[in-house]
């Protein structure tokens, strides 16, 4: 039941993410409703996970390990900070609060917040993508070197398109805060800008699924040393 719960939670971040992306297509009311709704959804996360919390000076560090915690603990960073930009900036859900000054700063906040957290969030996503993969394979059992090699081959497909995505939709600016105004195209087709998230998403998680590769692998090679 718990674990049916946290797949619950994540898919519905998920898609929560994706619409908070698209503020142009939904409005400033429907944004923050969504935003407040998708800090609960991160709490919520936070505490069904919160073993992660209890093992976390436990163990040894590995490579791999230290890039898991990196990511998790960016993460958590960048939503705090749109926390904090979403509630002096709003409007609607906490316009009950008498916030009054700050604006220009959780403005520059909430760029940065929302460029590097939807990455972040992204990458967190590429770690944990063995349980998708998992309930997958549990729907469509294929074990053949060719249904992996066409996995792969799509895999790299969306990941260099979304590297095209990233230079197209100019994320640089706004990652490195270039720019306090953000383009927005109000005329762009829904499916056109869902399709250049979605791969911009797939791009991140292909990044996070080889590195975690690459980890298991100096990991591996890291403990044949030890042992001669």
């Amino acid at each position: 039941m718990n674990g049916k719960l946290k797949r619950a939670v994540d898919v519905l971040m998920t898609v929560a993410l994706l619409i908070l992306e698209g503020y142009q297509f939904w409005g400033e009311k429907a944004h923050e409703w969504v935003g407040a709704g998708t800090f609960v959804l991160f709490i919520a996360h936070r505490i069904l996970n919160r073993g992660w919390y209890r093992n976390l000076f436990r163990g040894k560090y590995s490579p791999r390990r230290i890039f898991h915690v990196c990511v998790d603990m960016l993460t958590l960073f960048a939503m705090i900070v749109l926390m904090y930009s979403g509630i002096v900036l709003s409007r609607y859900v906490f316009s009950f609060l008498p916030i009054e000054s700050g604006l220009a700063m959780a403005r520059r906040l909430h760029i940065l917040g929302s460029y590097w957290g939807f990455l972040l969030m992204s990458l967190h996503l590429g770690l944990h993508w063995n349980m998708v993969l998992g309930a997958v394979r549990r729907k469509i059992p294929s074990h053949s070197r060719r249904f992996h090699r066409i996995c792969f081959g799509l895999g790299l497909f969306v990941a260099l398109y979304g590297v095209w995505v990233f230079v197209k939709r100019d994320f640089f600016t706004y990652l490195f805060l270039r720019s306090e105004f953000v383009f927005l195209d109000y005329e762009e087709p829904k499916i056109l800008f869902y399709l250049d998230y979605l791969s911009l998403m797939g791009m991140c998680i292909f990044i996070s699924i080889s590195l975690h590769i690459a980890g298991i692998a100096c990991d591996t090679a890291t403990n044949k040393e030890f042992k001669t």
